[in-house]
């Protein structure tokens, strides 16, 4: 068993499925050869565990295939791409209790 993400266009994932074990084949072809063609979309095998492409893939995380790996979608706009996630520009500090200000680019104590 392996999980599949597929991929629109602008490389946003679409659905992700649970399919054969990756190192089948169907007719001939790879797997994700075989579901990209069977779906008429881009496939990607992904992982529970992250052992191959960074992450997970979720619906609406971004397949960059430059690094090979999916990356969550961004939080913020400010917010700086590091692998697979996303940190602010400015460390959180020590705590549970802090929420990102996006609009003064600063961690605030959260009230809750």
């Amino acid at each position: 068993m392996a999980h599949y993400a597929f991929l629109d266009n602008n490389n946003i994932v679409t659905e992700v499925i649970v399919g054969i074990d990756e190192t089948k084949t169907i007719e001939g072809l790879d797997t994700e050869t075989w579901y990209a063609n069977f779906k008429n979309q881009i496939c990607k095998r992904t992982s529970y565990n992250s052992r191959i492409r960074g992450t997970y893939a979720g619906i609406g995380y971004t397949y960059n295939a430059d690094d090979d790996i999916f990356v969550t979608p961004k939080p913020y706009p400010s917010w700086i791409r590091s692998g697979s996630f996303w940190n602010a520009p400015t460390p959180k500090p020590d705590g549970i209790n802090w929420v990102w200000d996006e609009e003064n680019l600063e961690w605030q104590e959260s009230l809750n």
